[in-house]
């Protein structure tokens, strides 16, 4: 079976309405409606994730974090702490059809800079948006089981170390 190790990040900033969290809506292609005769695409269920993606030769996994949420939320982050391992099995809906074991470290990082969603226009493949939502509830929200008790996680060590992480700043207005 085919390994594959990846790593990601639950970033948060403080802001007058408390905690947020930058997530990714992933790049999916529409669903066909088959039935219609107009032909018209069904429009699909908001899908939210957690910015994450493969480890490169010679880097380590918090530096993989930090690299994918710059590269899939255009802000730039810096680590707080692992928050787990996330393992799993998938088969590849796309080319050899393999089964793969994947293993995904997540990593608790902190706002720094940048306007979320400014990201590299050929990310557009896989990344149809970047959003702030409200880090409380947030777990109702996120796609994947996994994702949502790293995001438990993230909520349990703020709640325990708010008041030493000082997570400020706000997204300048877009021009």
């Amino acid at each position: 079976m085919i390994r594959e190790i990846s790593a990601g990040g639950v970033v948060v900033r403080r802001t007058g309405n408390g905690w947020e969290m930058a997530v990714i809506e992933p790049q999916k292609e529409p669903i066909q409606d088959g039935g219609s005769a107009s032909g018209k695409k069904k429009s699909q269920k908001l899908l939210l994730a957690l910015p994450k993606g493969i480890v490169d030769t010679g880097e380590k996994s918090e530096e993989t974090a930090v690299r994918e949420v710059r590269e899939e939320t255009g802000l730039t982050a810096v680590l707080v702490t692992k928050l787990r391992d996330i393992k799993y099995v998938y088969v590849r809906s796309w080319g050899d059809k393999q089964r793969v074991f994947k293993i995904v470290s997540f990593f608790l990082l902190k706002y720094e800079a940048g306007c979320i969603d400014e990201i590299d226009p050929a990310m557009r493949i896989e990344v149809k948006q970047a959003l702030w939502i409200p880090l409380e509830g947030s777990e109702h929200k996120l796609a994947y089981s996994g994702e949502k008790e790293v995001v438990r996680l993230a909520q349990e060590y703020l709640k325990s170390h708010s008041d030493e992480i000082d997570v400020g700043g706000i997204d300048p207005p877009r021009v």
